[in-house]
Formats: structure tokens, C-alpha cells, sequence
């Protein structure tokens, strides 16, 4: 993974390490995100040990892609994604997920290939912290 030997992984090395079933590179934002999550040292990449991590963070993605693509596709659709998203407790509508699917759907296909469902989450959950962070009260409001 570490071609050029540096001791850290960067996203471009990253990204070429990674499949998301689809024959695709990976989602370098996706990339991005997951190396911001681990790299403590702000070096723009992960040293072995937060390489690690980063691996155990993807596999335990993938596991929970694979329990919500009921169809095997390789794919998660509308439904698919609203019982995942259900699953982990967000109560959303409709049109919020219309929203989703056509913001993180890269092939204009309908359906969120698994590189693009860790960035979807990413992102909500990122959305979630800063409304509660605001919530004071924590009426939703």
C-alpha cells in the first residue's frame, strides 16, 4: 500500500488500495474523509498503525453495506438506504432521501455504491453533530 515507502499512507495510495465492488476507483472525497478521521498528526496520511484503524473502520462499513444491499447488487437503493439509515436510528423523510440518493448516486444510476454509502454517512453524521451542537434546548428545533 505505502508505494512510495514514506512509513505513511497517503489518500492517492489509499484510494488504489481500495475496491468498492463496482471496478471504480474509490471515492477520493470518501478517501479524504476516512485519512482525516485517523491521520493525528495531520500529515495528509496514516502512519501504519492508524492504517489499521482506517482498515477496521472500512471492513466494519462493508459489513454493514452488505447486511442493507439485500439484492446483492453491490448497490444500496432508496430503500435499501432508508432501512440502513433507519437502522441507525435517523428518521428522515422521503424527499430527504431523494436528496441523498441523487447527492451521493456518482453513476446517476439511482443507487449508492459502497464507497459513496460511507461518504453519505460521513457526511450526515457530520450534519447531525452540528445540529445537536446548536440544539441546545434538544427540541429538534
Amino acid at each position: 500500500v505505502d508505494k512510495d515507502r514514506s512509513a505513511v499512507i497517503s489518500d492517492t495510495e489509499l484510494q488504489q488500495a481500495l475496491s468498492n465492488g463496482t471496478w471504480t476507483p474509490f471515492n477520493p472525497v470518501t478517501v479524504r474523509s476516512i485519512i482525516s478521521m485517523f491521520d493525528r498528526e495531520n500529515r495528509g496520511g496514516v502512519n501504519f498503525n492508524e492504517f489499521a484503524g482506517v482498515w477496521k473502520y472500512i471492513t466494519d462499513w462493508q459489513n454493514i453495506f452488505r447486511t442493507y444491499d439485500r439484492d446483492h447488487s453491490g448497490f444500496i437503493d432508496k430503500n435499501e438506504l432508508k432501512q440502513a439509515l433507519t437502522g441507525f436510528g435517523y428518521r428522515l423523510s422521503d424527499q430527504f432521501y431523494n436528496t441523498l440518493i441523487e447527492k451521493f448516486d456518482r453513476q446517476r444510476k439511482g443507487q449508492v455504491a459502497f464507497d459513496d454509502f460511507i461518504q453519505c454517512c460521513i457526511v450526515l453524521q457530520r450534519l447531525t453533530d452540528v445540529f445537536r451542537r446548536y440544539d441546545t434546548d434538544q427540541d429538534g428545533w
